[in-house]
């Protein structure tokens, strides 16, 4: 099966028979394995190495939703799994808690006894016994079968439209993106870069213009992928930038499953 897009160092799958997927290229390689913005909804998903997951873990942003997601991707048989949140992860947000924000979908407040429970559920043991760790813009590394370490970061940002959580004034990117360490080889944010893979069904470039300076700049010269959700009608894939040799290009995916798609499947040269 070939692959969508490829380079010397990495190979794209966004179409391939999910009963059969393409073969794992090798020890030589990582297979990562991109979804976002599953909004409570279970998808198939094909094996790998690494699940990274977006965001929008939840459809309503409550407790239960977001268990239904935990209880699913902890069944999944990927040895790591890495998320973040999204906008509409509001049980996860401090800013949601009551006396906070008012819950647009049901007119309540959540309780600070939800929000606490929440934040402790998706760190909780169970959760990491099952191969689950959540980034909230942090960085976290983790080490393959091959024996190859990765570093990657995870935010659940977003630019502000309507009522969510994470969100940020566009004036303020800066100061959201400004944290990725320059280590960082995996990006998992919620938010796409403007101008890649952004496009909304109105024909509006809806991604963040300070996320995307900060990836075009020489900071970020190893980071190899970057999975990101948010706009569903712009799924898909692009290689961006031109990394530090002999790296090649970025492969910079719209993981969002809500509107059609496939789990993208990433392999990266070690």
């Amino acid at each position: 099966m070939s692959p969508s897009l490829s380079s010397s160092a990495a190979a794209v799958y966004l179409s391939y028979d999910i009963n059969s997927p393409p073969p794992h290229p090798g020890p030589e390689w990582t297979r990562f394995v991109c979804i976002s913005d599953t909004h409570s909804r279970i998808f198939p998903v094909p094996f790998g190495d690494v699940l990274l997951h977006a965001g929008d873990l939840s459809s309503g942003g409550s407790l239960q939703q977001l268990q239904v997601t935990l209880d699913w991707i902890g069944s999944l048989p990927h040895p790591t799994k890495i998320l973040t949140a999204g906008n509409h992860d509001l049980v996860l947000d401090d800013n949601w808690r009551e006396g906070e924000g008012w819950h647009q979908r049901t007119g309540r407040f959540f309780s600070s006894k939800d929000v606490d429970t929440a934040q402790a559920l998706i760190r909780s043991k169970l959760v990491l016994d099952a191969g689950i760790q959540y980034l909230e813009h942090e960085s976290v590394q983790i080490t393959v079968a091959c024996g190859r370490t990765w570093q990657i970061y995870g935010s659940p940002a977003a630019p502000r439209h309507s009522r969510g959580a994470f969100q940020y004034e566009r004036k303020d990117g800066a100061a959201i993106y400004e944290g990725i360490p320059q280590s960082t080889e995996i990006l998992l944010t919620h938010a796409p870069p403007y101008g890649i893979c952004d496009m909304t069904r109105k024909g509006i470039q809806a991604g963040c213009a300070a996320l995307a300076r900060k990836l075009h700049g020489a900071e970020l010269g190893h980071c190899r992928l970057h999975v990101f959700g948010h706009i569903h009608e712009a799924y898909g894939v692009a290689m961006t930038g031109d990394l530090e040799p002999p790296l090649g290009k970025r492969v910079s995916v719209n993981a969002a499953l809500h509107s059609g798609g496939q789990a993208v499947i990433v392999d990266l040269k070690n």
